[in-house]
């Protein structure tokens, strides 16, 4: 996955060795061998809350070409009928050499992970993921079929065949058990769309919809933060240049919008040395975006199918890329059995979409700045068991980016910040609630091709969100996320592997302080040996 032409928590965790004293300089080599640390991050781990559990294997298949696993999942015995937490766990190994790959998983249809998968080493490594999956308790009720791809090629070159085991463990008891996730949060039912068609319970009084949105496939979009318009010379265009906005629309009718996370795949900015151990933010468990269509409730539980579509603005008509799997979470009203409401109010802005290109000189480099920007408000009500329930969706957008470059792409770099502001007020009875999250994405980095064909990669991402829950203007929760990357690596491109003589430092520090306690965990890493673990609350 190359950027340069010629150049070769829900909650969730990547799980790793656990906290480690430093490394002495010795252990450190003076460039990566052929084995390096399995890869690890510093998001905190997804803990169960104890008791009595029983876990399920769900798909166990080694991956070397585009055929699904298919396969059968079953409920647990033994561990009752509900459940206070249910934890996914995918283990993989893989050896040889391979690209990074995009992969999903589906019980009865619903996407319950979506993933990509670490390049490995010559001698072979070892990675786990897991992901709080308790919000789909619904579909694993009852025996569902399975569906698992990690699309991969195998040959002579690509050697690095993948080896993966999914398990759920189940905790018997109530979600109001300590560790486990509040009964509010969990939805009845877990909906998929039919031929592009949603039809909903008559009784629902809350519906939130989850869309995977990945921009992937080994084309341009993969890096879409980096194209440009058709008048700039870049080797990745698109026509109104890198700004992009996932949006899902009910009937026609604009429904809800918000910013893509701009994922880092591991071979990403052209250098894989920078991802070998600690991967970019949610490059192994992507988050789904969520959108609030409650306001929309009363319209759609009149029983009959309405039509849902998800777009990406900014894509070139045409053009493949992105893929955007779509849930949707329904919680009911227990004694009702028709929930009526409508559509009380619609209010969108323009959408603001410039990039202005500036050529560059023998002295000054190409330039293209864009700024990206949209809105929108929607109302609606519902008359519940409880009373008039009202929800207003505002939700704000906003994307500015400098993209610098030579000819010939010898050096390309990218400075970038993406902000999706988002207040939810549901007013009914009692104090009215409002929860306000605020989500910050940004990227600066550069790739220059030197003397030598010597590629160096520096770069900084970030993932940064703050949510605040208030009722009758007092504040009952909150949260304060910082998940900062950063890496520099350098090796020799146009070579064979043994001939790259590459080196490399990364570091994470992952942030969260809230209402539910501290996590704050540091790693740095030094030409793939683990050098710094360090806990900090």
């Amino acid at each position: 996955m190359s950027m340069l032409a010629g150049a070769i928590l829900l909650a969730s965790t990547l799980l790793g060795a656990g906290p480690a004293q430093a490394a002495r300089p010795a252990d450190v080599p003076a460039e990566f061998g052929t084995d390096w640390h399995d890869p690890v991050t510093a998001a905190p781990p997804v803990t169960g809350p104890g008791g009595r559990s029983c876990e399920v294997t769900v798909a166990e298949a080694q991956f070397k070409d585009f055929t699904p696993y298919e396969g059968t999942y079953t409920p647990p015995s033994g561990c009752g009928a509900g459940w206070s937490k249910v934890v996914l766990r995918l283990d993989g190994k893989v050896k040889g050499r391979q690209y990074d790959r995009l992969g999903y998983l589906h019980i009865g249809g619903v996407e319950v992970l979506r993933t990509s998968t670490p390049q490995p080493s010559p001698d072979g490594i070892e990675w786990s993921v897991e992901k709080d999956v308790t919000r789909y308790s619904d579909t694993l009720r009852a025996a569902q079929p399975v569906e698992m791809l990690i699309g991969n090629v195998v040959n002579d070159t690509y050697t690095g065949i993948l080896d993966v085991k999914v398990t759920l463990t189940f905790y018997a008891g109530k979600a109001t058990t300590a560790g486990a996730p509040a009964a509010k949060d969990i939805p009845d039912r877990v909906l998929t769309l039919h031929d592009g068609t949603l039809t909903t319970p008559r009784n629902s009084e809350r519906i939130v919809a989850e869309v995977y949105a990945t921009g992937s496939g080994g084309g341009c979009e993969e890096y879409w933060y980096l194209t440009v318009p058709d008048a700039a010379p870049y080797s990745c265009k698109a026509t109104d240049g890198p700004y992009r906005e996932v949006q899902i629309k009910v009937d026609g009718r604009l429904a809800g919008i918000a910013a893509p996370f701009p994922t880092v795949w591991t071979g990403g900015w052209s250098n894989p040395f920078l991802w070998y151990v600690i991967p970019g933010p949610r490059a192994f468990d992507i988050k789904p975006i969520e959108y609030d269509l409650t306001p929309f409730a009363g319209l759609l539980n009149d029983g009959r199918p309405h039509d849902v579509e998800v777009s990406v603005v900014g894509v070139p008509e045409g053009q493949s890329g992105w893929s955007t799997p779509v849930n949707v979470l329904v919680w009911q009203d227990a004694k009702r059995a028709h929930v009526t409401g409508g559509l009380t109010a619609h209010r969108e802005g323009g959408l603001t979409n410039t990039s202005t290109y500036t050529p560059g000189s023998a002295d000054e480099q190409h330039r293209l700045d864009t700024d990206g920007a949209h809105r929108l408000t929607v109302s609606g009500y519902v008359d519940t068991s409880h009373g008039r329930v009202t929800t207003t969706v505002a939700r704000s957008l906003a994307n500015t980016s400098v993209h610098r470059w030579t000819d010939g792409e010898n050096t390309d770099g990218l400075t970038a910040t993406w902000t999706d502001t988002e207040t939810v007020t549901v007013d009914g009875r009692g104090p009215a609630g409002v929860t306000r999250t605020g989500r910050t994405y940004t990227m600066d980095g550069t790739t220059t091709l030197g003397a030598g064909d010597r590629l160096r990669t520096v770069l900084t991402l970030g993932d940064r969100e703050t949510v605040t829950a208030t009722s009758g203007g007092r504040r009952i929760a909150w949260s304060w996320l910082d998940d900062a990357y950063a890496g520099d690596a350098t090796y020799t491109a146009n070579v064979p592997r043994d001939q790259r003589h590459a080196v490399g430092t990364t570091s994470e520090r992952y942030r969260l302080y809230g209402s539910a306690g501290c996590h704050d965990r540091s790693l740095v890493t030094v030409q793939g040996v683990l050098t710094e673990d360090r806990d900090r609350c």
